[in-house]
């Protein structure tokens, strides 16, 4: 059930959209940038940036955290369905409730790691890129976990309240 845009939900779902495209349509695009530059370095010129392979690592996992972040906000990620086929459309929901929230745990549980795993990248002074503190580099980690983890319950809810409700028409 889609939010309303003039509902403030509704405004921040659509911002929530757009950050999510411009993310990943900017982080693509320096993507490119870096690694062809860093090719016609290493062709023409015998050198490179000594922190441009690193760089391109980390915009890698930046772009599947967003893009793992809206294919769960759509239901669009990848999901292994053998039981829809045979079970009737209502009762189909009962184990993609179940796997959401199954998803939800998991990502929940990714949450907590990665930021204890940022907390202590920026306790030990761990660097990245030459120079640059790691817990910046790897923020991004609780932040997409945590947002997985919202959209996976959403979608559990969802899934879970569309299979209880009543049937349409039955006028009880």
């Amino acid at each position: 059930m889609p939010e309303s845009p003039r509902r403030p939900a509704g405004r921040l779902a659509r911002f929530g959209v757009a950050a999510e495209n411009a993310a990943l349509v900017l982080l693509l695009g320096a993507l490119m940038l870096v690694a062809v530059g860093q090719i016609a370095m290493r062709l023409f010129f015998s050198s490179g940036f000594v922190w441009a392979d690193e760089l391109t690592r980390l915009m890698v996992l930046w772009i599947a955290l967003i893009a793992s972040i809206a294919a769960s906000r759509s239901d669009r990620h990848l999901s292994i369905d053998v039981l829809s086929h045979v079970l009737p459309e209502r009762l189909a929901r009962l184990p993609k409730a179940i796997a959401d929230g199954f998803a939800a745990g998991i990502c929940g549980l990714l949450a907590w790691q990665s930021w204890r795993y940022v907390s202590l990248a920026k306790e030990f002074g761990d660097t990245v890129l030459v120079d640059v503190p790691a817990w910046l580099a790897y923020a991004l980690l609780p932040a997409a976990f945590a947002l997985m983890t919202w959209n996976f319950l959403r979608n559990a809810a969802l899934e879970a309240w569309r299979l209880l409700r009543p049937p349409a028409g039955d006028g009880t």
